[in-house]
């Protein structure tokens, strides 16, 4: 089978959980070969293992990460033009896309870029418009190279023994161009990131302000889940925009969404929709939001979160 290329998505060692998704896609239509740039692989190598990677190319050079991103686009050139590999797969996160684009110039192909599905042929499906219209593209020169949504696929885990390859590339004066001179690592809550979550509570305009929201982070906290927020309830300041689930927020698939007086806007919906399990609280029974859930509750929002809160905790 045709071998394709997966850019391996991780922060010193740890691998995000997009990698997994773009190796499942991947499987699909020929052998997953991940690449791997930078320190770090021995800590991950069996993660990629466990989601089918049929080869693994390691760069460990820390060279490669000490510029930004031109040295990765650099690199997966270099790949291209010895191995022919049916189709490149990066993440559509914003570095993500850059790479892409920085590659699509050096191998002169097409890209595709916030792609959700592909299929036979490597022709990329695209959600628009929050979701109301669904398009088809497909890279009619060179390398497919395809920019993929995170949480748009299910990743599926498929043990394999990867041949590993250790590669190396020259930096062209160009790729050195913009150095990295420091690092701050960002700190975190007790909470799970957003788009990593296997559960996540979101509350929307129905929360009412900023101070209510702390009984989504008290029905967050006693599930072991993410907070989200409604565009409407970041626009208004009640929740940091980081933390935005929607269309021109962050995506996300949990196992769990649970939804605490979100209309359902269809711009939100674009952004959760995927999600396995959703459950939404809410006053008004005609809230688009019950035309998408799993369960409904109506009702008010400041009685079912603590009571939902309360018995959550009592059972654990």
């Amino acid at each position: 089978m045709a071998e394709i290329l997966v850019l391996v998505d991780h922060v010193d060692g740890e691998v995000k959980k997009v990698t997994f998704e773009l190796l499942t896609l991947a499987r699909r239509h020929g052998d997953a070969a991940a690449v791997w740039i930078g320190p770090g692989y021995e800590g991950a190598k069996d993660k990629l293992a466990e989601y089918g990677a049929a080869k693994v190319y390691v760069a460990a050079d820390e060279e490669l990460t000490s510029y930004v991103v031109a040295p990765k686009a650099e690199l997966l050139a270099q790949l291209v033009a010895d191995r022919s590999p049916a189709a490149v797969l990066v993440a559509a996160t914003g570095e993500g896309k850059e790479v892409a684009g920085r590659l699509a110039v050096k191998i002169d192909s097409g890209v595709l870029t916030d792609v959700v599905d592909v299929a036979d042929g490597f022709v990329g499906e695209h959600s628009i418009f929050g979701g109301a219209i669904v398009a088809h593209a497909k890279v009619s020169k060179g390398t497919p190279i395809i920019a993929v949504r995170p949480n748009s696929t299910a990743p599926e885990a498929a043990p394999s023994t990867p041949a590993e390859e250790q590669v190396s590339v020259t930096l062209s004066d160009a790729a050195k161009a913009a150095k990295v001179v420091e690092k701050v690592v960002q700190e975190k809550g007790e909470r799970p990131e957003l788009t990593e979550a296997a559960i996540v509570v979101s509350g929307g305009r129905g929360v009412g302000g900023a101070d209510n929201f702390k009984l989504i982070e008290e029905l967050a906290d006693s599930l072991g889940a993410a907070v989200g927020a409604s565009r409407a309830a970041t626009d208004a300041g009640w929740y940091p925009h980081t933390f935005q689930v929607g269309q021109t927020g962050k995506t996300v698939s949990p196992q769990l969404y649970i939804a605490v007086g979100i209309s359902g806007a269809i711009q939100h919906r674009a952004g959760m929709q995927t999600s396995k399990t959703i459950i939404a609280i809410n006053k008004d029974p005609e809230a688009p939001i019950f035309e998408l859930v799993d369960y409904g509750v109506v009702g008010d929002l400041f009685q079912v979160a603590p009571q939902l809160t309360e018995e959550i905790t009592k059972r654990k």
